[in-house]
């Protein structure tokens, strides 16, 4: 069946997040490492019900279920659904098992511990008191649902506490009401305690409300209380015809998404039965959608613990990024780029050379003008900042990205003072997304020639994450380069549109078939017995039309190694279709997020580096930009130093198998962990990759599959036939 051929997106996600909670579980990692991995299972798990899981249901309940194609598993909305909520069931017992069974006895050993009310001691309950009498209680509502009183309108993931209540009058009714509390989001939810010399005790927030909910509700008995939260629908529905502008529109459903349907609900698993029925009836829930947590309902509030236990010890050592450093004979960055270009690979060397970029661009006098993409920034951003201040003197345009995922609010006033500053401000083309990152400085140099600088890089211009995603940034002034980068911008601001736009590869014009060219060169090598391959590392692979070229390309005998973090839906491996194919995942210390490309081309070897995935979205949905690193010995550190590591790597390293597990790759030789080579060789190391040897790109492509059973249908020869959660 056709289906056979490839894995399901949600299914695919799933397991990704099954490999960031083995880290949790990996002992090889520091403790505290360990609790952190943990909280990212359940922050990337809200995000994926909130988006993906909402998704469904809204087209099961709009109708799409008979509709509907069925998807790349070849099931219905409705199947998909309910094989995505077993599946979210079983991963939810895992995590508190985690949580339960080997990170809170391991943390206790480690003199941290995280308290129950009844387990403090006489000193640590007062300190925790007057942290409540000063801090919690002027925060706190609490409700009692009744005619008069209507259940109140819990926000999207608000932690709140349910509560049966019995009225003490004599004259009320003696069914049980239900009364809600919503814990304050403004205080963090562990509270440091008093404890003995050595120790790092912590309670709950929600514990220590808990404890006082008799002084809130006088007059009642309290016959059980529980933790629950509800999570949202977070997708936004924009109406083009309706909205006065893109900002106006993004605003208006920002505030109708705190009020979106509600998708799940999280409640204590001691929870009264009664209780969890009138909340479930409440929020308009089936009961697969409930979910039973044995302990903190919100588990990525833990990373609170990381930052608050103050042991070194439990921690990964401290890694300082290596700074860029200009040639003794150039005056500034724009003096060294005439010369050459340079490539950074982030966190390995310090985002300070991007943001130094940008700020000299502010304060230089010979800059004329700025253009930048804005999707996702932090707050009070250098970058940012350096923008606004460049507003006043220069001409600058910046396009910023209102609909990036959760960060619209925030993009949105920072958009409003760009433009006060006297930034022009613009949102790209309606319909896609500005995902590509560049920036772009024009400059009157000494010579009095008027050159382009260029920024192209494959992460966000956000220091914060800069700190732990890896990523590539070039920095360049080649001609080819910048002129490219111009018509880029000219196409957010102006829709215009060019046949082409090389050397880079654009989205959605120019992209989605250059990939599939590059592919198929490959292919047509191959065919003519010439060396053929192709190495690729990304995020994400779902693009149908992009795997079913990658299978033709296996099955004319090119070699093929895919670095995909997490979501893939090619099946590698099978008798016939991909067996030339290999897919690793590496899930490590830092967030595997650059994207990088390699075809072999009989010997003229190309690198692409850039921002978008081979996904939908990021090929026919998105402005995005891939751009080729030209420079021999940049192109060769990508490719001999970056790339081979992440082929090289078996600690870090999962395998994809045929079958759609992971599993971990095989201990060949003496361990080798990427990410930890390449911040050694950012501290000056100069330790070679085991085995790398300079030769085609194609060299470490021996990264096998551990061979399994075949499943039904992977034998079969027969011809090929949302957006995802960031």
């Amino acid at each position: 069946m056709v289906e056979n051929l490839f894995f399901s997106r949600d299914e695919s996600w799933m397991r990704f997040n099954e490999r960031v909670l083995e880290e949790a579980l990996d002992e090889s990692n520091p403790l505290l490492e360990r609790v952190k991995f943990l909280a990212i299972t359940a922050s990337n798990l809200d995000e994926f019900v909130e988006i993906r899981v909402a998704g469904f249901l809204q087209r099961i309940e709009d109708g799409y279920n008979l509709v509907q194609p069925p998807d790349e598993g070849g099931l219905a909305p409705q199947e998909r659904l309910d094989m995505l909520m077993a599946h979210m069931h079983e991963f939810v017992q895992e995590q508190y098992r985690c949580w339960n069974e080997s990170l809170l006895p391991a943390l206790e050993k480690e003199k941290v511990r995280v308290l129950r009310w009844n387990e403090l001691s006489d000193r640590a309950r007062e300190h925790a008191l007057e942290f409540y009498e000063n801090e919690v209680d002027p925060l706190l509502t609490p409700v009692t649902v009744d005619p008069s009183h209507p259940f109140p309108r819990v926000l999207n993931k608000a932690l709140c506490i349910g509560l049966l209540l019995r009225s003490r009058r004599k004259s009320a009714k003696t069914t049980p009401v239900l009364g809600v509390v919503t814990v304050p989001r403004a205080l963090p939810r562990l509270i440091p305690l008093e404890s003995q010399t050595g120790y790092y005790d912590f309670i709950l927030l929600h514990e220590l409300v808990e404890s006082q909910v008799d002084r809130m509700y006088r007059g009642y008995e309290v016959l059980s209380k529980s933790a629950f939260r509800v999570t949202r629908n977070s997708n936004l529905y924009l109406q083009e015809e309706e909205s006065r502008s893109l900002l106006e529109s993004v605003r208006t459903e920002l505030h109708n998404r705190r009020k979106g349907d509600a998708v799940r609900l999280e409640i204590e698993s001691s929870a009264e039965e009664e209780m969890v029925e009138r909340l479930r009836t409440n929020f308009e829930l089936d009961p697969v959608q409930v979910f039973r947590t044995n302990g903190p309902v919100n588990l990525s509030r833990l990373m609170n613990l990381y930052s608050e236990a103050k042991k070194a010890d439990l921690k990964d050592p401290p890694f300082l990024a290596k700074e860029l450093k200009l040639s003794a004979k150039s005056s500034d960055i724009f003096d060294e780029l005439r010369k050459h270009d340079v490539l950074l690979h982030h966190p390995f060397d310090s985002y300070k050379a991007v943001e130094g970029f940008i700020a000299l661009g502010a304060d230089d006098p010979a800059v004329i003008s700025m253009k930048q993409t804005l999707y996702r920034t932090s707050k009070d951003s250098s970058i940012f900042r350096a923008l606004t201040q460049a507003g006043a003197t220069k001409e600058v345009t910046v396009v910023v990205e209102l609909m990036a995922r959760f960060d619209e609010d925030s993009n949105i006033r920072w958009a409003r003072e760009l433009e006060d500053a006297g930034v022009g401000v613009y949102h790209g083309i309606y319909g896609f997304k500005t995902h590509c990152k560049l920036a772009l400085l024009v400059r009157r140099d000494p010579d009095g020639v008027v050159r382009r600088y260029a920024h192209l890089g494959t992460g966000n211009y956000n220091p914060v994450t800069a700190r732990f995603y890896t990523d590539i940034s070039l920095l360049t002034s080649r001609p080819e380069l910048t002129e490219a980068a111009q018509k880029v911008f000219n196409h957010l601001t102006a829709e215009t549109e060019l046949d082409s736009y090389a050397p880079l590869l654009v989205a959605p014009l120019t992209l989605a078939q250059g990939v599939i060219d590059l592919i198929d060169r490959e292919a047509e090598h191959a065919r003519q017995g010439k060396p053929a391959a192709i190495v690729a590392k990304m995020n994400g692979l779902l693009d149908r039309r992009t795997v079913e070229s990658l299978y033709a390309a296996s099955q004319a005998g090119v070699q093929i190694d895919l670095i995909v973090r997490g979501m893939c839906s090619l099946r590698p491996g099978l008798k016939g279709v991909s067996e030339n194919i290999r897919v690793r995942s590496i899930v490590g210390r830092f967030l595997e997020h650059s994207r990088i490309f390699c075809f072999s081309n009989d010997g003229n070897e190309e690198i692409y580096c850039g921002s978008a995935d081979w996904m939908p979205r990021n090929l026919v949905e998105r402005c995005e930009v891939l751009y080729p690193v030209v420079q021999p010995n940049l192109h060769k550190r990508l490719r001999h130093e970056i790339l081979a590591a992440y082929l090289a790597d078996n600690v870090k390293a999962r395998l994809l198998q045929p079958s759609g597990e992971y599993i971990r790759a095989p201990k060949e030789g003496a361990p080798f962990n990427a990410q930890e080579f390449l911040m050694r060789v950012a501290e000056g190391s100069d330790e070679k990759v085991p085995g790398e040897t300079g030769s085609h790109p194609h060299h470490h492509a021996k990264s096998r599959h551990v061979e399994q059973s075949p499943v039904e249908g992977e034998e079969s020869s027969q011809e090929l036939a949302s957006d995802a959660v960031e």
